[in-house]
């Protein structure tokens, strides 16, 4: 069932607080479950909350099937043992600090895409800073029209944007999301990341995440931009075909990631790295950040273009998120992102 919601930012919270009337009865009943690590009776519930024991009964399982593990033993109650692997768009406002971004939120369990639910918002006039988000993508999209295998236990989102620069400065929004990613990943998880130039987020070589941009425009100016997002988060198995070259956050960590808490914080990170990119229009506030994890950067690797395949030296991004190659002779020069590939020498990193 498609959710949507407004989610307060966490500075809104604090100062209007969450009204326990507005809540819904299934909501008050996990809240009061959640607050306890023994049993809560039937009866407790009922008090507190001015239902029937019917209507207890009949939120219970409306919370099993949602996949809670509710223990149920008479004359003790009702105990909260397991919560499921699952995504709370509601619990996202408990970790975000934005002033704007993700606080209204689309989520649903399936979708086929979120970027292109995303576009339908944004033909649509919807609001700067929504987030679409779903468990599971039937139709999820790659770079250059390949489909995005879309597992459950992951996170896979797209965020809309309305920014006011020239069209050409669309793709530099790439970067500033794989930067926010990386740093997001490392807050919650502990876990120090890399890039693989222009938006490749990597662990130990291997790569976590894909993100596709993809925006609309009139001959000058953005009339939108969404950023697909796809991490691999709790995902154990790969293809044989990408096993090499593809890893998730709870292999390299060994511990299960909060997807929640990871999209909020890469919320929090982004918000920040994309005002900066917007009061230039470039990447110039944010080349060091992103230099600094660039996993290429004073490295010889195999630049693809046309076919034809040359040996550089990567030297660092510019402002306008090109890659600075040298050769040889020490001539460096500007690629593009989207005109080359660029690969190890001996492998994908």
């Amino acid at each position: 069932m498609l959710l949507v919601i407004e989610i307060l930012g966490k500075n809104e919270m604090d100062t209007i607080g969450m009204e326990e009337e507005v809540m819904a009865t299934k909501d008050k009943i996990l809240e009061m479950l959640q607050q306890q690590d023994s049993f809560v009776s039937g009866q407790t519930l009922c008090d507190q909350l001015g239902i029937s024991r019917t209507a207890v009964w009949k939120n219970i399982n409306a919370l099993k099937e949602d996949g809670y593990v509710i223990e149920s033993v008479n004359n003790k109650g009702y105990h909260l043992v397991e919560e499921p692997d699952v995504i709370d768009p509601k619990r996202i406002g408990e970790y975000l600090h934005t002033q704007w971004l993700a606080h209204n939120i689309v989520y649903d369990k399936k979708m086929d895409s979120t970027n292109t639910q995303a576009k339908i918002l944004g033909e649509s006039g919807g609001d700067n800073g929504t987030v679409v988000i779903a468990e599971q993508q039937t139709a999820g999209k790659g770079r250059r029209g390949k489909t995005w295998v879309s597992p459950m236990g992951n996170c896979y989102f797209t965020v809309l944007l309305r920014p006011d620069v020239h069209a050409d400065r669309a793709s530099m929004i790439t970067l500033v999301s794989a930067l926010a990613l990386a740093q997001a990943v490392e807050n919650v998880m502990g876990l120090r990341t890399m890039i693989k130039w222009p938006n490749d987020v990597i662990a130990n070589g291997k790569k976590l995440c894909g993100i596709l941009t993809e925006s609309s425009s009139d001959l000058e100016y953005i009339n939108y931009v969404v950023v697909g997002i796809g991490v691999n988060c709790n995902q154990t198995e790969f293809p044989e075909e990408i096993r090499d070259i593809a890893s998730s956050i709870c292999l390299e960590t060994g511990k299960k990631v909060d997807r929640t808490r990871l999209l909020a914080e890469f919320f929090n990170c982004f918000e920040v790295y994309y005002e900066k990119f917007l009061e230039t229009e470039d990447l110039q506030g944010l080349v060091e950040d992103y230099n600094a994890r660039l996993i290429n950067r004073g490295k010889d690797v195999k630049i693809v273009e046309k076919e034809q395949e040359t040996v550089l030296r990567a030297i660092g991004v510019d402002q306008r998120g090109g890659l600075i190659v040298e050769d040889k002779a020490g001539v460096q020069r500007s690629i593009i992102s989207g005109e080359v590939s660029v690969r190890g020498l001996y492998g994908y990193v």
